[in-house]
């Protein structure tokens, strides 16, 4: 079982959220599960059109009061 984090990228606009999950996923470990965190809409089409590109899991994807949570886990 994996590490999770929480990249809070609230506030953050595009392509900032995805920039913030792209450097993370470089440090992380595979089997890690990472949690995004973002107030841009961009960022739901964004992200896991991102993470299928380049071959990560996406766990979930959904806005809870405003905020999106996505989450990852790293595949490779």
């Amino acid at each position: 079982m994996g590490e999770s984090k929480i990249i809070d990228a609230r506030d953050t606009y595009c392509p900032g959220p995805l920039m913030e999950l792209i450097t993370y996923m470089k440090q992380a470990s595979v089997g890690d599960t990472l949690e995004l965190l973002s107030t841009d809409d961009g960022s739901a089409a964004d992200v896991p059109e991102w993470i299928h590109k380049v071959g990560h899991e996406l766990i979930s994807n959904e806005k809870v009061d405003g905020v999106w949570h996505v989450k990852v886990r790293k595949a490779k």
